[in-house]
């Protein structure tokens, strides 16, 4: 990924960022279709909905504000995918394999409701994915040696003075790479989780 300061919501805005797009489909996909695995829809109906989602927010994001509460952008793409579920729903309602009941509709209701257990659990795992799929991109910008003393010292919560000793560096080079991985997961994330 470039060097950027400008977050992928921002580059997201330029229909032209190719690569903004492409990222944008990798770090939401899985999750989009994660939980339309819950729904139980046949494999073509998860991909339509899930193309539908990002087709929303392809067409949305430009007048997407960031009301400055964290996780709004997370909660705007959980209303897209509920509503894409229910007009696939709603569209489907008389074929014989649609998914449909009470239960489901309250599922979805469920899912809408931000203060409802599933939507904490959707901001869970909207929050992971997009860890994962951040670390992922951020380990490609770093030397071998800065990331291992960052993983070490942050994820694996190993004492600097141990990982120093491990990769044969200086403490204050462990601190410094686990800041600089930082610094650049907190600008990678910008907008995504805040």
């Amino acid at each position: 990924m470039p060097q950027t300061s400008a977050s992928l919501l921002e580059r997201l805005c330029d229909r032209a960022d190719s690569d903004a797009w492409s990222r944008m489909v990798d770090l939401y996909s899985p999750l989009i279709r994660g939980w339309l695995g819950r729904y139980r829809l046949a494999e073509s109906d998860a991909d339509d909905i899930s193309q539908t989602v990002l087709s929303a927010v392809v067409a949305s994001l430009p007048q997407f504000e960031h009301n400055g509460r964290v996780g709004a952008f997370r909660s705007w793409l959980r209303t897209i995918t509920v509503n894409s579920v229910r007009q696939k729903f709603r569209a489907d309602r008389k074929r014989p394999d649609s998914p449909g009941g009470r239960a489901f509709l309250a599922s979805l209701d469920e899912l809408d409701d931000p203060d409802s257990g599933l939507s904490q659990l959707w901001d869970r795992a909207h929050d992971a994915q997009v860890l994962r799929t951040l670390l992922t991109w951020a380990e490609l910008e770093f030397e071998a040696k800065t990331w291992q003393a960052f993983r070490r010292q942050v994820l694996e919560e190993a004492p600097p003075s141990s990982v120093a000793a491990e990769l044969e560096i200086t403490v204050n080079a462990v601190l410094i790479a686990k800041s600089r991985v930082m610094k650049r997961l907190r600008e990678l994330s910008r907008g995504l989780i805040d």
